[in-house]
């Protein structure tokens, strides 16, 4: 699967406040400005429209309706994603916002975050480029005397290569993304797994603030699965089954798990919705050889519900004895 990973850079021109997790503020303007950008028949919704097949818009966002994405699939070991049982492929985006928790900017100053995408969205850059241009019009945050705050579009970077630059008036060619799989095992007997960002998972239908290794495990084998092949190739040769039987052989060590509640609006819903989730560090022993590949490539697509907003971010550590 392709895997573009892209720092996107902003100057406020206007002083800003911004909620404390800023993920749902980017990522909700963000689809209004790509639609206004793209959409060639503007008073005709998305279902009906002549032009969806080839609509960029329609693609990263209206996704028919269903239950069985990287986020939302049953917890049946020995199927998990194929292209024909995905009634709602994964969101082809993640947006990762700026790691901390300061509300208040002034204008002049610049904050950063990330943009990742997966497989055929790499070729839709320029788009999302443009539709981040466009937002810093349209303004973020909250209001302050009816105006949001209004920012300029400074640089697009992959790693060290410059894709954009404000004044500018070209996008540079790439490519700029690479293949991510999952990669060979690696020894290890102990690790700890730091939920960066809130980690939304379901096990049994329900959402609780614990993460046994197996489901951990079945998350990130439902991530993966979808992801590649609803952006990637084919359908990795795991062993679903197995993986999911000696994860139950993990043993946590520790794991002082805390339920983190965030809110945001929804536009679409007209309501204020909690998006909580686990954070804090776990640490497990076991034999995790065949399991670091999976981790490694969660931590770069993001695990669990909700991860276009950032959510679900994930980092391996070293196992610290007593650190917890």
């Amino acid at each position: 699967m392709l895997y573009g990973r892209y720092t996107f850079s902003l100057a406020f021109t206007d002083d800003a406040i911004l909620p404390e997790y800023k993920g749902s503020t980017f990522r909700g303007i963000f689809g209004h400005s790509l639609k206004k950008v793209v959409c060639a028949l503007k008073l005709q919704g998305c279902a009906d429209c002549l032009l969806k097949e080839k609509c960029v818009y329609f693609r990263i966002f209206e996704l028919p309706a269903g239950d069985l994405t990287a986020d939302r699939a049953p917890s049946d070991d020995t199927h998990f994603a194929s292209k024909n049982r995905i009634a709602a492929p994964p969101h082809p985006y993640v947006i990762e916002p700026p790691d901390e928790s300061r509300t208040k900017y002034a204008g002049g100053e610049e904050i950063n975050f990330t943009l990742l995408l997966f497989g055929q969205a790499n070729e839709d850059l320029p788009y999302f480029i443009y539709a981040f241009r466009e937002m810093g019009s349209i303004g973020v945050g909250k209001a302050v005397n009816g105006k949001r705050a209004s920012f300029d579009l400074k640089r697009v970077a992959a790693g060290e290569r410059v894709i954009y630059e404000s004044g500018g008036k070209m996008i540079h060619a790439g490519p700029f993304a690479e293949e991510l799989s999952v990669g060979a095992p690696t020894p290890a007997s102990k690790i700890t797994l730091r939920l960066a960002t809130p980690l939304r998972l379901k096990f049994e239908n329900n959402l609780k603030a614990e993460l046994p290794f197996h489901v951990l495990v079945r998350a990130m084998l439902r991530r993966i699965s979808s992801l590649e092949n609803s952006h990637g190739a084919w359908e990795p040769p795991l062993d679903y089954r197995g993986l999911v039987a000696r994860a139950q052989l993990v043993a946590t060590e520790s794991s002082p798990v805390k339920w983190f509640d965030w809110k945001r609006y929804s536009n679409r819903q007209d309501q204020a919705m909690l998006m909580g989730g686990m954070s804090g560090d776990v640490c497990y022993s076991g034999d995790l050889s065949e399991f670091i590949p999976l981790i490694r490539f969660c931590e770069k697509t993001h695990l669990g519900k909700q991860t276009t907003f950032g959510l679900g971010k994930i980092a391996l550590l070293p196992f610290v004895e007593g650190a917890l």
